[in-house]
């Protein structure tokens, strides 16, 4: 199921910036939209996708009772859920490089890119988001939740890719330190109940790793903000 990327939302871009949509003077405003156009022109989106059966156990959550989802936030969030979609989604390795390169020489630029690159990332699962809701008529879904988000702990990534394939089929891995490599990339894990669920807010503010997030502090974010 191909995913494509056609347009960008320049006050999401400015947001993540740092500066108020309705404060951007005209020349900020125009580098965010020129930024969008080029990462949109740059990225190749890809993604991975499989159906689990949840098994609820003291320590967590399992996915098709083999791997173990410890923590007990992800233990509440998808109570009532009977399967959950693992995901995987990345804009691939041209998005990276067109930062990187930029770096070297405006890094204003370069802080544009980026942040059009992440506006893109979450433009990207919500795409995917719909596109799995698509495939269960009838149920309700709580919002996607990836590792590093609340007590999720980022060394999951590793074992996570590995039950999608996604080195092999969206050249998507992760690094020693558990970060995901091209760096514009998400993985998640979306709930799936046959009956109506509690929507939480979610945002880094409300989240319980805000203060030691590792997407914060590497520039990026989990996907689910």
């Amino acid at each position: 199921m191909p995913i494509s990327l056609t347009q960008l939302n320049t006050d999401e871009i400015l947001r993540y910036m740092g500066t108020p949509p309705d404060q951007a003077g005209a020349e900020l405003r125009a580098l965010a939209e020129e930024c969008a156009r080029d990462i949109l022109a740059a990225a190749r989106p890809r993604w991975a996708y499989r159906v689990f059966d949840l098994e609820f156990v003291p320590e967590g959550v399992r996915l098709g009772g083999a791997l173990l989802l410890p923590g007990e936030d992800l233990k509440r969030h998808l109570a009532g859920c009977g399967r959950g979609v693992l995901f995987a989604a990345t804009l691939s390795a041209q998005a990276d490089g067109l930062i990187r390169r930029a770096e070297s020489r405006d890094m204003l630029r370069a802080l544009a890119l980026d942040c059009a690159a992440a506006a893109a990332v979450e433009e990207l699962c919500d795409q995917i988001e719909g596109e799995l809701q698509g495939q269960f008529p009838g149920c309700f879904f709580p919002f996607r939740y990836s590792p590093g988000y609340g007590d999720l702990p980022l060394s999951l990534q590793g074992p996570l890719l590995a039950l999608l394939d996604a080195p092999r089929k969206i050249g998507l891995c992760a690094s020693a330190a558990h970060i995901l490599t091209p760096r514009k990339s998400v993985t998640a894990i979306l709930g799936v109940s046959d009956t109506p669920v509690n929507q939480t807010a979610r945002s880094c503010v409300g989240c319980p790793a805000q203060s030691g997030c590792q997407y914060r502090k590497s520039g990026g974010h989990c996907g689910i903000s």
